[in-house]
């Protein structure tokens, strides 16, 4: 184990003073460098340097030229390359694609990453050192792993391997994998040898597929299959997804043009043990000392905690299966309590701990017996119905406690979203909801109905709006007597696929009859490997192959138009919403209507002669 240092590297002068003449591994990145573990590159180069490795940062470097690339030199092990923290694609373009005009991710807010970061870093390392391994991860390598409809350019594209000169991809979270690689380097294999590793995938010559095909195999339809047929494209995505789970996950493999894409099984989860001793590293919390402007993605979560990976929620817009996957993976109540207790002592902590979550907040601690040996249930969602899913908030409630308890913290505030179909799972004696209430939440509570009619959130996977009311219910039961009101803050989606313009009307309806606020509001943008990105392209549920309705175009604004009906600037696309919908009665002055009408009186437009009076 090395002695780690305030800040790993990121010129070849700090390397000189910690005696580094040549990095093992260089890690480079879209993100400015914070040291933080809810950054990426940080946590993984944390990592490695515990793991004995010596490691240097390459933060944002300029793509039109090799200069930042190569100034760190040549490592002696391998370029390890990630887009950041966010998709490229996404942090970028907005979901009419247009360009963003900040970068949260950059000092200053000051947009610094190419298009496709992943690809682009990796040509300019390749170009530079072209026979230095090259291991691509993050959230954008690990979601393109297969072919995948691209959204921005509107076609399926190639695996990220079959554009990148990458040696490996490192998909899900990937300190285990990492590690293994650098140690396997370290010993001399070959890195083309290294194909077994879970967690990772690689590359195979098409004729060595044909000859030497591995055993146990999944098979899914080739790029070309499904570049062309958009029902190819939905069998290969359900083939892959079923093998996502990290006890009875089978190797998978996509033939393209030149290559055949190999993915191993995923990583199996951390223990908590291991967990511990990650989140326990000393990061110091800052961004390094060399940006002058401040990166603004280190504000809200430098005094935050995770408590715990993955998530069964299973939502179909949400690519979290394939990434961290459904089982959870907590740390030890004591483990948070040592982190707070750092924190605390920073001359910047002001006793707000600003978030203890994960995912999904309240699945700390949350396990199923089926788990640890058969995996998650490979036909059935995890849902509260399930007899073997524990949804106690018991421990939960105990770890808010003691880290309320730790001497300097004033107010432990719980940022992340929450399950509220779990809350009403939840053990009684746990009392959660009514804690969260009273020492958890400042004004707002955040939750994610997302919508409310059945057909809707059933193409979700989410739970309708009757198990929303309940929990709203029990919320307002909560608020009586209290000084201070609190509110829900409820993210709604627009756009998303089985959801019509008369969907969107009773969600309107919904929204005022609850008088609710909706500054929160989404349009669905279709991301790399997702369930809802799947129906979006082939306008059908990849389970069962039956057409889903998708709405495009005019129809997705008028779509967010409508949850956000109030503002005078929605009028006009509201209006044309409801005479798609038939659904005049909601034009005029009465306590109803969700826009007015043309004149004093006049519950329709004369311009939409279908609307009858």
């Amino acid at each position: 184990m090395k002695t780690q240092p305030a800040f790993l590297p990121v010129s070849q002068k700090e390397g000189a003073v910690l005696g580094i003449e040549e990095f093992d591994i260089i890690l480079v990145t879209g993100d400015a460098y914070v040291d933080h573990p809810s950054f990426g590159t940080a946590l993984i180069g944390r990592v490695l340097w515990d793991a004995g490795f010596s490691v240097g940062i390459i933060a944002q470097p300029d793509w039109k030229s090799n200069r930042d690339i190569t100034a760190l030199g040549k490592p002696r092990l391998f370029f390890g390359i990630s887009s950041g923290n966010v998709d490229s694609m996404v942090n970028n373009l907005t979901p009419n694609l247009k360009r963003r005009s900040s970068d949260v991710y950059s000092p200053g807010g000051e947009p610094r990453r190419p298009d496709r970061a992943t690809v682009v870093y990796a040509n300019l390392v390749h170009a530079a050192y072209p026979g230095v391994p090259i291991v691509i991860g993050g959230i954008e390598a690990s979601l393109r792993r297969f072919a995948h409809y691209d959204y921005w350019q509107d076609r399926v594209r190639q695996s990220i391997l079959a554009d990148a000169p990458a040696t490996l991809l490192v998909y899900g979270m990937g300190e285990r994998q990492m590690t293994e690689i650098a140690r396997r380097l370290d010993g001399g294999e070959p890195a083309r040898s290294l194909r077994d590793i879970r967690g990772t995938s690689y590359t195979m010559e098409v004729a060595e597929w044909r000859t030497a095909r591995p055993d146990g195999i999944v098979e899914i339809p080739s790029f070309t299959e499904v570049s062309q047929d958009k029902t190819a494209y939905a069998r290969a995505f359900a083939l892959h997804y079923q093998e996502q789970d990290p006890v009875r996950g089978k190797p998978v493999a996509q033939p393209h043009p030149k290559t055949v894409v190999v993915q191993n099984p995923p990583a199996l989860p951390l223990t908590t043990a291991v967990l511990d001793h990650i989140y326990e590293l000393p990061f110091s919390r800052r961004a390094h000392p060399s940006y002058q402007k401040p990166v603004p993605a280190l504000e809200p979560v430098q005094f935050s905690v995770v408590s715990h990976r993955g998530c069964f929620g299973g939502c179909s817009f949400c690519a979290l299966t394939h990434h961290q996957g459904r089982i959870i993976q907590s740390r030890s109540i004591g483990s948070v309590v040592r982190e707070v207790t750092r924190m605390a002592a920073m001359p910047e902590f002001k006793g707000i701990v600003q978030d203890v979550g994960g995912p999904t907040a309240n699945m700390y601690a949350m396990e199923c017996g089926r788990w640890e040996k058969a995996g998650a249930c490979p036909d059935k969602s995890c849902t509260p119905a399930c007899k073997t899913l524990k949804t106690s908030h018991r421990q939960l409630t105990e770890l808010l406690k003691k880290v309320s308890g730790v001497p300097g913290v004033k107010k432990v505030f719980v940022g992340s979203g929450i399950r509220y179909d779990l809350v009403l799972a939840d053990d009684p004696g746990s009392d959660y909801l009514s804690q969260l209430c009273d020492r958890h939440v400042s004004g707002h509570l955040k939750v994610a109905p997302e919508h409310v009619s059945p057909k809707v959130t059933a193409a979700m996977n989410k739970p309708d709006g009757a198990v929303f009311d309940r929990f709203r219910d029990r919320f307002e039961a909560l608020q009586k007597g209290k000084p201070r009101r609190q509110y829900l803050v409820p993210y709604f989606m627009s756009g998303h696929p089985g959801c019509t313009v008369n969907d969107m009307v009773e969600l309107a309806e919904y929204i005022r009859d609850r008088q609710l606020y909706t500054e929160q509001v989404q349009d669905f943008t279709p991301t790399p490997m997702s369930v809802s990105t799947c129906m979006y392209y082939t306008g059908m549920n990849p389970f069962t192959l039956e057409p889903v309705y998708v709405p495009k175009g005019r129809e997705k604004k008028i779509q967010r138009a409508m949850m956000q009906y109030r503002e005078p600037g929605n009028r006009a696309l509201v209006l044309e919403g409801l005479c798609m919908a038939g659904r005049g009665d909601l034009v005029g002055s009465g306590k109803k209507c969700l826009v007015a009408g043309d004149g004093p009186g006049d519950r329709f437009s004369p311009r939409y002669a279908v609307w009858r009076k």
